[in-house]
Order: C-alpha cells, then sequence, then structure tokens
C-alpha cells in the first residue's frame, strides 16, 4: 500500500531508540511543516478545487498530530524547540518538475512519499520502543499516515490521469529510496 522502493535500514532503528527525545521533537517539528505545507498548497492551487476539502482536513489533523507530540514531549520533561531539520525533504522536493500541472503532481506525490515514509518509521517506533506511552502515540498514528499517503495520491489522480500518476510515484520513490540511502546519519524522523 505505501509506495517506497526500500525499507528502513536497522540502523535507523537503533540510532532512534538511542536518541527518542531528539526523534520526538523532529516528529512536532515534521507534523508542524506538514500542517503549513497542506495550507500552503491551498494559497498555490486555489484553481484545483478537488484539493480544497481534502487539504483542509489534512491541515488540520496534522495539527492535531503537533499539539498530541508536543504533548508527549512535555510528558517527557522536553519543550518543543529548534532543532535542525534533516534535509530529506528539500533533497525529495528536488524531484519537482517545473512547469504546471506537472509540478503540482509531484509535490502531492512526494508529500504521499514523506507520509509512507513517517508511516513505516512510526510502525518502526511502535514495535521497538520500551516506552508505553510513546508505543501508544505511534501505534494510533499509523492509520492516519496511511491514510494521509493514499490522500496524497488520490489528489494528484484529480489533476493528471491515474496512469501517469502511478508512473510517476514509482519514479519518485526511486528517488526518495537515494534520498535515504544517502541521508546524513542523523538522529531524526526522516534521516
Amino acid at each position: 500500500m505505501l509506495s517506497l522502493a526500500s525499507t528502513t535500514a536497522p540502523h535507523w532503528v537503533e540510532r532512534a531508540l538511542a536518541n527518542v527525545d531528539e526523534i520526538l521533537l523532529d516528529h512536532a517539528h515534521c507534523e508542524k511543516k506538514a500542517a503549513s505545507t497542506a495550507v500552503s498548497l491551498l494559497f498555490r492551487y486555489p484553481q484545483h478545487t478537488a484539493l480544497l476539502d481534502p487539504i483542509t482536513e489534512l491541515a488540520r489533523e496534522e495539527l492535531a498530530h503537533f499539539k498530541l507530540v508536543v504533548a508527549h514531549l512535555h510528558a517527557r520533561g522536553r519543550s518543543f524547540a529548534r532543532q535542525v531539520p534533516s534535509t530529506y525533504a528539500a533533497e525529495l522536493m528536488a524531484a519537482l518538475r517545473p512547469g504546471e500541472p506537472q509540478r503540482a503532481v509531484d509535490m502531492l506525490l512526494c508529500l504521499a512519499l514523506i507520509e509512507a515514509r513517517s508511516c513505516e518509521r512510526m510502525k518502526l517506533l511502535a514495535e521497538h520502543l520500551d516506552d508505553e506511552p510513546l508505543r501508544a502515540l505511534y501505534t494510533s498514528l499509523l492509520a492516519s499516515e496511511a491514510r494521509h499517503h493514499q490522500s496524497y495520491v488520490d489528489l494528484a489522480a484529480t489533476i493528471a490521469p491515474l496512469a501517469e500518476v502511478r508512473a510517476r510515484l514509482r519514479e519518485i520513490g526511486l528517488h526518495e529510496a537515494q534520498v535515504i540511502e544517502h541521508a546524513p546519519r542523523v538522529a531524526r524522523l526522516h534521516a
């Protein structure tokens, strides 16, 4: 179901478990960025009216996830703070084609892949964390991350034919696998 061309290497899980608070802080930033990106799509693509309601709902849900993750940070005695982000999203977005509507399709597919990678890694966290509240958090988020992935793919199919969307998703998926493979080895959700 998730359109990933690679799976996460075991060393990511080891690094994440050794740096849980950093992963949690990064996760909060990722949810905030996901909400911001969704809202920016509303401004950038008002002509694609099929995007309006689903994107609004995605933004709302991402903000709710942000609030939830920040609450877990606070419960662990941590504050939400600045953090050097991973280069993952910027490198993934390098695959965007410049012209429209291709750029809109690619943007939606990149967002789908970010959600897919998040889902995969949250599943790994849910399976390996000893901390029960965090296990429960990551287990609770899996369905929505998978749904967000599919929503972005479906939205891309409102702009371009489904066969084109699927082919482009495979291409960008291969690019995403390379980005993940060469990502800096830091404690981040997408590094």
